[in-house]
């Protein structure tokens, strides 16, 4: 085989597999078997006076931590849910300007109360409770 025809059945294979990652994730494929919702049990405390914290003492701003994203919201008020999208297990980002999470895969959207309002994720996020005392912010189940 030579170098032109060892290129072209490697273009003709990545191309195969790549239509097929494509068709798996179509809207119409069904239920997702990678469908996740957010992780259980979760009890954990964020000090807020901590630098690596520091995101969440302005208005818009957010962060990660065990799996969910903890924001604070424009009004000043704190918000967490699972930081998987429920679709598929990419990351979602907090949109502080409509107070919406987003997922830069897909595009699937969410609002602040987790319901999903743009698709292809049709699975509410997990919505966890949150609790300040002094500097500490707690994030629960």
């Amino acid at each position: 085989m030579d170098r032109k025809e060892f290129l072209s059945a490697v273009g003709i294979s990545t191309a195969a597999f790549a239509v097929l990652n494509c068709l798996g994730c179509s809207k119409s494929s069904g239920t997702n078997p990678q469908q996740v919702s957010g992780p259980t049990g979760i009890d954990f405390t964020l000090d807020l006076s901590a630098s690596a914290n520091a995101a969440l003492l302005t208005n818009g701003g957010s962060l990660a931590a065990n799996g969910v994203i903890v924001a604070r919201t424009n009004a000043g008020t704190y918000i967490a849910v699972q930081q998987s999208c429920t679709h598929q297990r990419y990351a979602l980002v907090y949109n502080a300007a409509n107070n919406t999470f987003f997922c830069n895969n897909h595009g699937s959207a969410f609002n602040s109360a987790g319901g999903v309002i743009n698709s292809p994720a049709n699975v509410p996020l997990t919505v966890y409770n949150t609790q300040v005392t002094g500097t500490s912010l707690r994030v629960f189940s």
